[in-house]
């Protein structure tokens, strides 16, 4: 099938074109991203790529289906960016990857445990200006703290399976608790309350959709203890960004490390370095000293881009042999 790749990175180009030896599809990449005003350009192709932070509207997608295209293949697991009561009225097909490595972003979400914690980011650019000094670059010992996770399917269980390895108390908060989890790594299910209220650290591992929207706002970080620390690797709509903000003013959260951001697209995965940041909340953000932000990088592993890369075309495959689409996301009801 040809196949039109939006927003093609140049750590992905080779991945996929590697993986589709297996499945011989027509390859052909841009690095625009896909959106209502670059839709035009996949007219011909029955099948677009999208990456996490292209945005397919209702307008997007009317284009795409007028150019002839008739399945949308996500190279990602999140799907929150696609409308899809449009895509399903405009018989647009939608495949994603639910999962690539759970070891990927669960060990991305430790390391910046680690980094926030023993300061890591700022000893590295002390060392650089041939500073030693040591003053201020006091952390703690993870062994013996009490980490609160949110959310275990399978990236929050192996944060868990890697916390407990640590010697830390590990809380969790989900829907459906797994049981399995709880036995084998002593995991203790509680309330979203409880947990806030008794973990030193906090990472978030659910997706982004109405009921989890914000999960993270005022009353909930004032419920957290003073000098908490908060981890993202999700969604960046899990967290109120101005609550955030002004909860590290008051100095209540000591600690956020956000590998993610709710006004991300347009602005991580590219190169800023030569312009002025538009966006005053990021901004702020980052003169915090205390906060540590990655550009949606979780995921950037070589096991984890094969494995996307591999699911993406199998699932394109299956559509065009008429195959059930196992991957498939459909609007909620």
């Amino acid at each position: 099938m040809n196949i039109l790749v939006f927003d093609t990175h140049s750590f992905e180009k080779s991945v996929l074109t590697l993986a589709n030896e297996k499945f011989g599809h027509d390859l052909r990449f841009v690095e625009t991203r896909l959106t209502k005003e670059t839709a035009a350009l996949a007219s011909g192709f029955r099948c677009v790529c999208a990456f996490a932070n292209d945005r397919l509207d209702q307008e997007c997608l009317t284009i795409l289906k007028a150019g002839g295209t008739e399945l949308i293949a996500l190279r990602s697991a999140g799907f929150n960016h696609v409308d899809l009561p449009s895509a399903a009225r405009l018989n647009l097909r939608v495949v994603r990857v639910p999962e690539y490595s759970p070891y990927s972003v669960a060990e991305h979400a430790v390391g910046m445990m680690l980094t926030l914690n023993r300061k890591l980011h700022r000893a590295f650019n002390r060392v650089r200006e041939f500073n030693f000094s040591l003053d201020g670059l006091v952390g703690f010992d993870m062994h013996g703290k009490t980490v609160g996770i949110i959310g275990t399917g399978r990236i929050g269980s192996a944060v868990a399976s890697i916390l407990r390895g640590f010697g830390c108390n590990v809380l969790a908060y989900d829907i459906a608790p797994n049981e399995e989890l709880a036995k084998a790594c002593d995991v203790k299910y509680g309330s979203l309350n409880d947990l806030f209220k008794n973990s030193h650290i906090i990472s978030l591992h659910v997706p982004l959709n109405p009921k989890t929207h914000h999960i993270i706002d005022d009353a909930a970080l004032a419920s957290m203890q003073k000098g908490v620390m908060l981890i993202n690797t999700s969604r960046g709509g899990l967290i109120d960004t101005k609550s955030l903000i002004s909860a590290l003013k008051s100095g209540h959260i000591g600690f956020a490390g956000l590998d993610v951001y709710e006004e991300e697209q347009g602005v991580f995965f590219e190169d800023h370095s030569q312009d002025l940041l538009q966006d005053d909340i990021l901004a702020r953000l980052l003169t915090f000293p205390n906060v540590f932000v990655t550009s949606h990088q979780g995921f950037l592993t070589q096991e984890a881009l094969a494995n996307i890369a591999h699911t993406t075309l199998e699932n394109v495959l299956d559509f065009e042999s008429g195959r059930a689409l196992k991957n498939e996301v459909h609007a909620q009801r």
